[in-house]
């Protein structure tokens, strides 16, 4: 069985390949079964489209691969914490685990005093240094 921390690195894999195409450099995996369903990574400047964050590419390539649009007995490892519109679609999924590498005290949705599906469970702060150093490092280039 892998660790929290082994799929936070394939999440950040994702985050490091948003980087290179220029998107904020954000990226998640669903696992189930200790077996890896999805892979994404924000696609919003490629797509043009503001709902492309890795969690909604996520939600969906794991849906169709489950075939259904519940995700019981998966975990999402995502590298930044979920938005106000990425968590109320992980909590219609119905999605098991989150887990968060870093927090986004300004755009995630602990703060504004919401919540995931009542039975999910969240974990917050996996290799919290790297997930938001990638990030951190991302806007400070933009300046």
């Amino acid at each position: 069985m892998f660790t929290d921390e082994y799929y936070m690195k394939m999440a950040l894999q994702e985050a490091e390949a948003a980087l290179e195409k220029d998107e904020v450099p954000i990226g998640c995996v669903i696992v189930s079964n200790n077996r890896i369903i999805a892979r994404a990574h924000n696609l919003t400047e490629t797509l043009n489209d503001v709902t492309a964050h890795a969690e909604m590419q996520a939600i969906t390539s794991a849906a169709n691969f489950l075939g259904g649009k519940y995700l019981i007995n998966c975990t999402l490892y995502v590298t930044l914490e979920p938005c106000v519109m990425c968590s109320g679609a992980l909590a219609w999924s119905q999605i098991s685990k989150v887990v968060i590498g870093a927090r986004d005290e300004q755009r995630g949705f602990i703060n504004k005093h919401l919540s995931l599906h009542p039975k999910t469970e969240m974990v917050t702060g996996i290799m919290e240094q790297e997930c938001s150093g990638i990030v951190k490092a991302f806007f400070k280039s933009k300046r």
